[in-house]
């Protein structure tokens, strides 16, 4: 008899064990029974919402990294001319 994976990368959902600080259960038991939810939702939404959090913290530092990369050596004249920024005075109006 075959034995079958137990976990696969199609699965949806996963068990495990997690050791969680105390104060930070007993703040999600209180967010599940207010929402009259499962622990287990309440976690997984705050570690969804913390996983975004981190990629998207790490898209903006690779954008930055890539925007220095792209402007080094530019002056800071040439910089304000790439902003926008007119150096010369503007004409008088009549």
């Amino acid at each position: 008899m075959k034995s079958r994976q137990r976990y696969t990368t199609n699965t949806a959902k996963r068990r495990t064990t997690l050791t969680l600080p105390a104060d930070s259960l007993l703040r999600a038991e209180h967010i599940a029974r207010a929402r009259q939810v499962t622990l287990s939702t309440v976690i997984a939404e705050a570690l969804s919402n913390g996983l975004q959090t981190h990629t998207a913290a790490e898209r903006s530092e690779a954008v930055m990294a890539a925007y220095k990369k792209a402007f080094t050596g530019f002056s800071n004249a040439e910089m304000a001319i790439l902003d926008g920024i007119l150096l010369e005075p503007a004409a008088k109006r009549r």
